[in-house]
């Protein structure tokens, strides 16, 4: 598949938030109305949403990266998702790709955590590179352990 990945922009929020409202990370962390949209204005307005087009410019998914996110020298990837449709097609990869060849022109690391409820996307991440370098009990959520994974140049 043909994909542009680019700088968001609100226009791209109502796509942006189907894709996160239908993810089970949406279910279990914005499951009150408004709050997915809420946030992601967030990301938009801090510049730091990246969205892949496809070529009859249709958004089918985000990366959230916050550049200097962990300890204030590491990038982390804040969110990733992708529209229920469109999963399975390897834009989650791409958007990966995206933002590690972003990010490695000025760090030698990425970081970013994932849920215990989501398997698939640890597979995913550790498919590509990202390894795990910690567990952290109840971040977000309580009762929801985060695993803290890395990938190094």
């Amino acid at each position: 598949m043909e994909l542009n990945i680019c700088k968001g922009n609100i226009n791209n929020i109502s796509d942006c938030e189907v894709a996160l409202s239908d993810s089970e990370l949406g279910r279990r962390y914005f499951s009150t109305p408004g709050s997915a949209r809420k946030t992601l204005e967030e990301g938009f307005q801090k510049e730091e949403i990246y969205v892949a087009v496809d070529q009859n410019g249709n958004c089918c998914g985000f990366l959230w990266i916050i550049f200097k996110g962990i300890f204030h020298s590491f990038p982390y990837i804040h969110i990733v998702a992708v529209k229920e449709e469109m999963r399975g097609l390897g834009i989650g990869k791409k958007l990966l790709r995206f933002a590690e060849d972003l990010c490695f022109q000025t760090t030698s690391k990425i970081f970013l955590v994932v849920a215990d409820f989501n398997p698939d996307a640890k597979r995913l991440y550790e498919k590509v590179g990202y390894t795990e370098v910690g567990l952290i009990p109840s971040l977000y959520r309580q009762g929801i352990n985060e695993c803290l994974m890395m990938k190094a140049k």
